[in-house]
């Protein structure tokens, strides 16, 4: 028996250890809560992004800024976000000290909110409603080891880059922001998942809100799942059929897990889509730490068995290997894809009545079944 836990003792540390090493390679100290700071707009911004914030960090009142401490309750705020006119595509041009809205990422506008509102949003964004008179928006829901304004300014990055026309809405959840904080991170999303059911009834119940779309990366995905078996399980089918996307990027979720959520879920339209890589390491390191327990994230989309698994269960399985990855651990492809595939053929995506798996070819932008 000792030596059995020894095993697992030195199996643990070598799997942080490497991932200590991928996070480290090349990496500038993590942002601070001065880059939330509010600093003048100025003329040189090359665009300007204007999001939602609902999370379940706790805010402190004096610097603003919010911990990994949970909160009771949600907490809302609207934020602008000013993106430089240096900006590079999947980029975040992060402040050296203080926000520089001529050389980085900057927070131009902040206004704490004491409900949910979508007018703020409308307000901030200058744009137009649907034809319907009402307005899309997308929820984010962020991964393990990110700290607020982290998540914040990818969002801002995503919305940029591909020019969304739907309001951006971040779902924080009290991650530690920590390579070490895995189990942490797993019981703060576990914590939040109530507060993310209560967001999608609000939004879903809106109506000033169009189509939604519910994004979640890594371990946001399994919030999400568990967000969704919830809402099924307490009869709140309503909420679910307002969901006009549902979309998983690198799910950190175990297989056996994912297939009894699948089951309680039921199959969504249009069908729920997952994307994948098998050679994401933070996954691969994700298995080893969960005694060899695949994740869903790594499957492999050409596996006949994946794909009549995709089938039978209503959902969507695209392999996105071939898009360009943001650092060595192929983890966070999901944040280029929006600026590879044109709005037309994202749209095109969505609207992809059919259940299977396939192979983005990010060169075309086309989806090819995958076995063909």
């Amino acid at each position: 028996m000792a030596f059995s836990q020894c095993n697992v003792s030195n199996s643990l540390i070598r799997s942080l250890l490497i991932l200590l090493f991928l996070a480290a390679a090349g990496c500038a100290p993590r942002p601070g809560p001065e880059t939330l700071s509010v600093v003048a707009q100025g003329e040189t911004a090359a665009q300007r992004v204007n999001l939602l914030v609902a999370t379940t960090r706790a805010r402190n009142t004096s610097t603003g800024s919010y911990s990994e401490v949970r909160a009771p309750a949600l907490n809302y705020e609207a934020f602008t976000v000013s993106i430089p006119p240096n900006h590079e595509v999947t980029r975040i041009e992060w402040p050296v000290s203080q926000p520089d809205p001529q050389t980085s990422f900057a927070v131009t506008d902040r206004t704490v909110l004491t409900e949910f509102t979508l007018d703020v949003g409308l307000e901030r964004s200058g744009r137009g409603a649907n034809v319907a008179g009402r307005r899309d928006i997308v929820i984010f829901v962020h991964g393990y080891n990110h700290n607020f304004v982290e998540s914040l300014f990818r969002l801002a990055q995503i919305a940029a880059d591909g020019n969304l026309d739907e309001v951006p809405i971040l779902f924080a959840w009290p991650s530690a922001a920590s390579i070490t904080g895995y189990i942490a991170d797993s019981d703060a999303a576990t914590y939040s998942r109530d507060d993310l059911v209560e967001l999608l009834t609000i939004v879903a119940d809106d109506p000033a809100v169009g189509d939604i779309t519910l994004f979640g990366h890594s371990m946001g995905g399994w919030l999400v799942a568990e967000a969704l078996r919830q809402l099924r399980l307490s009869g709140q089918d309503g909420v679910i059929a307002r969901l006009d996307n549902v979309v998983l990027a690198a799910p950190d979720i175990d297989i056996d897990v994912f297939r009894r959520q699948v089951q309680t879920i039921g199959a969504l339209t249009p069908p729920m889509t997952l994307l994948v890589s098998p050679d994401d390491r933070v996954l691969r390191l994700s298995e080893r730490l969960a005694g060899s327990r695949r994740r869903v994230g790594t499957t492999d989309a050409s596996d006949p068995r994946v794909q009549v698994l995709a089938a039978a269960n209503g959902m969507r399985v695209i392999d996105i290997s071939e898009v360009d990855a943001l650092g060595g651990t192929n983890h966070n492809r999901f944040a280029v894809l929006m600026s590879v595939i044109p709005r037309s053929t994202r749209t095109a995506f969505a609207s992809l009545a059919h259940a299977g798996a396939f192979i983005l070819e990010p060169v075309s932008a086309t989806l090819v079944a995958s076995g063909q």
